[in-house]
């Protein structure tokens, strides 16, 4: 017969404390190795971070760049806008001068027009006075002041715009066209 308990003992004790040994290293290992992943993904995250604002950085100070300039470029085209309206408002009154609005006459001293479609002769009589001009229409002599309206039968009217030393404004309108 054999001892076979001596021989066990030695190996068993052996076997728990290379046991013990083994899971409290793997434990040990599992819990480095943890560490590991956490310290790595902290590193790892702040790094990706720092690169965010960075990036971040960059493209705000890019955004206020285009911003300034766009800034400008508004500032321009409303400077442009304005000089083109001064442009267009001086053609406008250029143009009002030489083609007055429908219906609108300009008559110089001692000059007569014949207006409405043939339907009214009218005429200024010597030059404006300070305050009223003196108007003959279809033979018909009479004094007007800037406002009057003057109605000619049937259906007609004359209406005296404004005068200056030199000219009268008047507005002539038969038939339903009346102002």
């Amino acid at each position: 017969m054999t001892d076979t308990t001596k021989s066990d003992r030695p190996s068993q004790l052996r076997t728990g404390l290379s046991g013990w040994f083994r899971a409290r290293g793997r434990r040990l290992l599992a819990i480095v190795i943890l560490l590991a992943v956490i310290v790595g993904a902290y590193v790892i995250g702040l790094q990706t971070s720092h690169r965010d604002l960075a990036d971040g950085k960059q493209l705000i100070q890019q955004l206020q760049t285009e911003s300034q300039r766009l800034k400008n470029q508004i500032t321009e085209q409303q400077t442009q806008i304005i000089a083109l309206q001064s442009t267009v408002a001086t053609i406008r009154d250029t143009l009002n001068r030489i083609r007055p609005s429908e219906n609108t006459y300009e008559l110089r001293a001692n000059q007569s027009l014949i207006v409405a479609n043939g339907r009214m002769t009218i005429g200024m009589i010597g030059p404006p006075t300070n305050q009223a001009i003196n108007i003959n229409i279809n033979g018909k002599q009479q004094s007007a002041a800037p406002g009057d309206v003057i109605e000619v039968p049937p259906d007609c009217r004359v209406r005296i715009q404004n005068f200056d030393m030199f000219t009268a404004m008047v507005t002539a309108t038969c038939g339903s066209a009346k102002q």
